[in-house]
């Protein structure tokens, strides 16, 4: 298994660090709090989501939370069950926007490397403490997707769940991040359904309306109710968000073809009738037209809670 300072790279100009320093430009880089602080300095759209979820950091944690009950709300979710039950117990992988990590520490079971890399250090901060009340190892590095200080080609697995529409670019962010893939390994890709995410479009125009006195529909706030900070977390999220964009299946699906990544499905299943019992098997057959149908059933599946639906895929080449 690769060291944790093994899967790091400068991020201007991709080379191997040894202490944090490039082994070619001589770069020195830091890591306060035992976080690598592996950033360059980004354009102003980009900060401007940095200041964003360094105001809010997102998910938030609750009060007493612990890692049994970290992995009770995690088993709630099929994505997350499915995912956990897809990568083997000794892969590489790496959650690129991890925000504050929960899904990383869910992950850092078995003999599993689990690496989370976000651009905004509180978000990190509190995944490293949550990872020391846990009785885990946390391996989180900041850095900003679009210039990674991570190294090509080393991961199985990478995941990169609701993070590409907060990006300036979500096209060449995704090439960005396509690039981390080791030939053979898995891209599981997250980002808004321009379909599925018209139901929350429609409570955040009565929102504003209400200057956000009164939201409706939203089942997220309501199972919040009682946790402020996690409420105001999600509110921020969803509702106040600097950069958003939204997007179909086929339009990502071009986005793997450009990268060289084969398509292999898509969560929820784009397929009628179909519940996928392997995350990274490849779908049975495909048909534009169903594909589309089922983009619009997901304004009812997937519209309470955002419309985020996900695209798993395989880097091509010999692994």
């Amino acid at each position: 298994m690769p060291s944790f300072e093994e899967l790091l790279a400068c991020p201007r100009c991709e080379h191997s660090l040894r202490d944090l320093r490039c082994t070619r430009c001589g770069a020195q880089y830091q890591a306060p709090g035992g976080i690598p602080a592996l950033r360059v300095p980004a354009d102003a759209r980009t900060e401007a989501v940095r200041r964003f979820y360094a105001q809010a950091p997102f998910p938030g944690y609750p009060e007493k939370d612990s890692l049994s009950a970290l992995r009770a709300r995690a088993a709630r979710s099929q994505f997350a069950r499915l995912l956990d039950a897809a990568i083997p117990g000794d892969a590489v992988v790496l959650e690129m926007g991890c925000g504050t990590g929960q899904l990383s520490l869910f992950l850092a079971s078995a003999d599993r490397v689990v690496v989370g890399a976000d651009l905004v250090r509180p978000s990190l901060e509190l995944a490293r403490a949550a990872a020391a009340r846990y009785g885990l190892e946390g391996r989180f590095v900041e850095t900003d997707l679009r210039a990674p200080g991570l190294r090509r080609g080393a991961f199985d697995v990478v995941i990169c769940s609701g993070v590409l529409h907060h990006t300036p670019s979500p096209r060449a962010a995704f090439a960005s991040v396509a690039r981390l893939v080791r030939p053979g390994g898995i891209l599981v890709i997250g980002v808004y359904n321009a379909f599925a995410r018209l139901p929350l479009r429609v409570r955040r125009s009565v929102a504003r309306l209400a200057g956000y006195r009164f939201i409706p529909w939203d089942p997220v706030l309501r199972d919040r109710r009682t946790e402020p900070a996690r409420r105001e977390a999600w509110l921020r999220d969803q509702y106040q968000h600097v950069e958003e964009h939204r997007h179909t299946l086929g339009e990502v699906r071009g986005w793997f073809r450009e990268n060289g990544i084969g398509y292999l499905r898509a969560f929820p299943s784009a397929l009628w009738g179909e519940e996928p019992g392997d995350l990274f098997a490849q779908e049975e057959d495909e048909w534009a037209m169903e594909n589309f149908a089922a983009q619009l059933s997901w304004m009812r599946a997937l519209g309470p809670e955002g419309g985020l639906f996900v695209t798993v895929g395989h880097r091509l080449g010999a692994g």
